[in-house]
């Protein structure tokens, strides 16, 4: 811009100079040289212009997966070289003297199903995990029921527990049944024997090599389980959705609840009036990203407590993520079929958020308990 003016006033000095200051004719004025002007711009000490700048900033690099890829259980960046190891299936002894409970924060999907009509309606869970090379404690393990075999079978998991009642006999026998039973450590821990077995270190290793037990996929593989969002799903424009920021489930003996903690995004769980905290990871608190919530009948086996869940057929739900619960509906075809979980009303399969999930099969006979806040 200096250059610019510099170069009009000599040029207005230049035809000031020409004129003498006399009225003249214009054909007696010589001609003006050519003046060239520079264009070039003024260095400046202002910043440039934010939207410039923001522009010349180089696209920040995205996160490099080489080498893993994504679970097939929680949607998770997970090493490759786990792509075809199936899961196991752990039965932990939630009776408030098994706590705590070790390593339960390394499940992928976490099952809590009434164990016995008696006793408060007290329920066991079982621990779904799919790297489980990493395991260094987990548990303490207890006996399966009849419920948990098909269940595990969705997963083509072999079940890990220690026994069971006659029950479960002609359900073990299954072909797609592959299971450890009782062959785990022992930890002293001040507790009865039946709340000291734990799978420790070296343990699965030790199982699958005596049983020849594939640590693969096998024939009963039936695919994989969910369906998962790409984008965050926000629950907020579906239709019935409300609020969930607490979830009290209805099983008296522990009181399970569910609570929502808007910093993470995730459901944290609580039982006995306490947080569940994992002392094998720092006290972690056991969270999940995805909540299913199933409604199912159920046949009593005898007096003593011991029943079945009607899981082949469907029935009615909630999906719960984000701070939010919509109804769904549920159906599960065969033993080792996946249970698929439906928008409500419709065929369309549900998309769930990447993260653990946990999935309660609640009575139908008490599900107008549920509480939902």
């Amino acid at each position: 811009m200096k250059k610019k003016v510099l170069a009009a006033i000599m040029a207005a000095a230049f035809i000031l100079t020409g004129c003498g200051g006399e009225d003249k004719d214009s054909s007696s004025i010589p001609p003006l040289e050519p003046v060239i002007i520079d264009e070039t711009p003024e260095p400046t000490s202002e910043a440039p212009d934010e939207s410039e700048s923001e522009s010349q900033q180089e696209p920040e690099e995205e996160e490099n997966h080489e080498g893993m890829y994504r679970s097939e259980i929680t949607n998770e960046w997970i090493d490759e070289e786990l792509k075809d190891q199936r899961p196991i299936a752990v039965m932990i002894d939630n009776e408030k003297k098994a706590l705590p409970h070790y390593g339960l924060t390394e499940a992928d999907v976490v099952y809590e199903i009434m164990n016995s009509t008696l006793n408060g309606r007290i329920t066991r869970l079982m621990a779904i995990v799919k790297d489980w090379g990493k395991i260094e404690q987990m548990g303490s393990i207890r006996s399966t029921r009849s419920t948990n075999i098909p269940l595990a079978a969705e997963w083509n998991a072999v079940l890990c527990h220690d026994g069971g009642p006659f029950y479960v006999d002609e359900w073990i026998a299954k072909d797609y049944c592959d299971n450890f039973s009782g062959t785990f450590g022992r930890v002293t821990n001040g507790k009865d024997w039946e709340f000291t077995e734990y799978i420790l270190t070296g343990d699965l290793e030790k199982n699958f090599d005596s049983t020849g037990y594939s640590r693969e996929y096998n024939k009963h593989y039936p695919g994989e389980h969910f369906q998962f969002s790409d984008t965050e799903i926000d629950l907020t424009g579906e239709s019935g959705a409300k609020d969930c920021t607490e979830l009290q489930l209805p099983f008296p003996h522990n009181k399970s609840t569910l609570k929502y903690d808007e910093g993470t995004g995730t459901y944290d769980y609580y039982e006995y009036g306490e947080a569940h905290l994992d002392p094998q990871h720092d006290n972690a608190q056991l969270t999940f990203k995805n909540l299913l919530i199933q409604s199912c009948s159920f046949s009593q086996l005898d007096d003593g407590g011991y029943m079945i869940y009607n899981l082949i057929g469907s029935g009615s739900g909630y999906y719960i993520t984000g701070g939010k619960a919509v109804e769904v509906t549920w159906s599960k075809s065969g033993e080792t079929s996946p249970t698929v979980f439906y928008k409500k009303g419709t065929n369309e399969e549900i998309q769930l958020n990447t993260g653990k999930t946990y999935i309660s099969l609640v009575p139908s006979d008490s599900w107008s308990d549920i509480v939902i806040k």
